[in-house]
């Protein structure tokens, strides 16, 4: 169990964002010294939380994913794997720290929308889609079809939804494929299609087995985007009013540390009504499909109670010290920019920038992407050349996002063109490179965009009088790699072409 080195890639995750929050908290946009100390315990409490739950999921709920998966493909069954897909996707979502944290989020600004619902409206779009997705891998269908005909419905049924739930529906596909869900879903899918493809062996499209594990986490995130579009449809379908909003959240009496201890209580319950389920599922799937050996089920029954620990915490930190500090530095810094305009706007936009480039820098799963596509692309591709297509992309993302939450114009001002550019560059860009831009998008909108970002954009666009506005920062952080890593891809296979030429004339 590398704990430490959990706790180093979630220290550089985290640090530097709490490092711009203290910059700002004391000088630009001072915040209290109460909240300033809240921050700091809750910044603490996450990294604490966010190294044991990845720990759990390392030696537990992956582990227990990539088993499921190769135990149910030999079984030669597919609609018990596709019923197995739909029930893991569903309780492995619901446990998801991230979508835990987006629904507090949401319901602090619509007044209309029940928790429970729209956790339940999302881990059934994922359920849907794993299927789907495994459904590609079992037939072999081209990826690049697929991700055309999910992002062809997802913009049809846009035209029909409220715009309210848009920025809403597109962040939930960033916010579900979070440090639990992307582990389980890439291991399922690597479980699936190492024995349903041999080794070498190639399809029609010309797929080989390394390419068929991927694509996998970017048709699921394009389910929660379909669910919540159709929930909000519902809402608006029953009279529901969904433009109304929850008043701003009050800040809690209790000082200091009192804040933490009123709240763990209960986030501690939530943590293990989202476990619990995935507790059921690992005793039935132990029971009747793997049959493990004692030791390999006493290690991954201890990876689910350090998730469950983790994840009290990671929820704790969140709660009580990350969010309430993130939306007060969005709100001041929001208000100066409407109240003045020029400069601060400026400056909150730059702040943006700032943020988006940290951020995915930050990501421990962002190293772990641009390590794979360096070893991929045999050196070709480097890994700060990744690095920095990703960062430039995401500074932009969270950049528009500030200006948007200053202007207040629609979001799909943005994201029409950049999904028609992301399916566009699918006709020049390779197979792999395009599954691996489409499984990046959820790798990018990690736990801190999904926290603090957008905490802090909700702050900002609170001040300038639209807290709707705020939804869509995520959705934003997750369509940029589609565009960044495609681009490396055609710069791939462009060097390749060049490189093999080169060789011929040579000879």
């Amino acid at each position: 169990m590398n704990i430490l080195q959990k706790l180093k890639e979630t220290v550089v995750s985290v640090l530097p964002v709490m490092l711009i929050v203290l910059i700002l908290g004391l000088t630009v946009a001072p915040l209290s010294a109460d909240l300033i100390f809240r921050f700091l315990v809750g910044g603490v409490l996450l990294i604490a939380g966010l190294s044991i739950f990845l720990l759990g999921v390392d030696i537990g709920i992956q582990p227990i994913g990539e088993r499921s998966g190769a135990a149910l493909t030999q079984k030669r069954n597919l609609p018990l794997l596709l019923a197995a897909a739909f029930v893991i996707g569903f309780f492995v979502t619901v446990a998801e720290p991230d979508i835990q944290v987006f629904g507090d989020q949401i319901c602090s600004v619509f007044a209309s929308v029940t928790k429970s619902h729209i956790i339940y409206m999302i881990a059934a779009g994922v359920g849907l889609f794993i299927m789907a997705g495994l459904m590609r891998t079992m037939l072999q269908l081209p990826v690049k079809i697929v991700l055309l005909v999910c992002y062809a419905v997802v913009f049809t049924i846009v035209f029909f939804a409220p715009p309210e739930f848009i920025g809403i529906a597109f962040d939930s596909g960033g916010a579900t494929t979070g440090p639990m869900t992307v582990p389980f879903i890439l291991a399922l899918g690597v479980g699936v299609s190492s024995v349903r493809v041999g080794a070498g062996k190639v399809n029609g499209t010309g797929e080989n087995r390394q390419s068929s594990s991927f694509g996998l986490t970017g048709i699921t995130s394009v389910g929660p985007v379909i669910a919540v579009l159709l929930y909000g449809t519902i809402l608006a379908a029953n009279g529901a009013e969904v433009t109304s909003f929850n008043a701003a959240g009050s800040v809690a009496e209790d000082k200091g540390l009192g804040v933490f201890l009123r709240i763990i209580p209960h986030l501690a319950k939530e943590a293990s009504l989202s476990i619990a389920p995935l507790v059921l599922l690992f005793v039935v799937f132990q029971l009747f499909l793997l049959k493990m050996p004692r030791h390999q089920v006493a290690r991954m029954a201890m990876g689910l109670v350090w998730s469950f620990i983790g994840l009290t915490l990671f929820l704790t930190g969140v709660n009580g010290g990350f969010i309430p500090a993130g939306r007060e530095l969005g709100t001041l810094l929001g208000a100066k920019a409407a109240q003045a305009g020029g400069l601060w706007s400026a400056f909150l936009i730059c702040t943006g920038l700032l943020l988006g480039a940290v951020v995915v820098c930050a990501e421990p799963a962002v190293w772990v992407l641009t390590e794979q596509v360096e070893l991929i692309s045999g050196g070709t591709i480097k890994r700060r050349l990744m690095l920095t297509f990703l960062s430039i992309g995401a500074a932009a993302a969270i950049g528009l996002a500030m200006w948007r939450a200053i202007e207040g114009f629609n979001l799909m001002r943005i994201l029409i063109p950049g999904y028609a550019i992301a399916l566009l560059l699918m006709i020049f860009c390779p197979t792999l490179f395009t599954a691996i831009a489409f499984d990046s998008g959820g790798v990018a909108s990690g736990p801190i965009t999904s926290t603090f970002v957008l905490s802090f954009t909700l702050g900002a666009s609170q001040a300038s009088g639209s807290r709707s506005d705020a939804f869509g920062v995520i959705a934003l952080v997750a369509m940029t790699p589609l565009i960044a890593i495609q681009l490396l891809g055609i710069i791939y296979n462009l060097k390749v072409k060049l490189n093999r030429r080169k060789a011929e004339e040579s000879k």
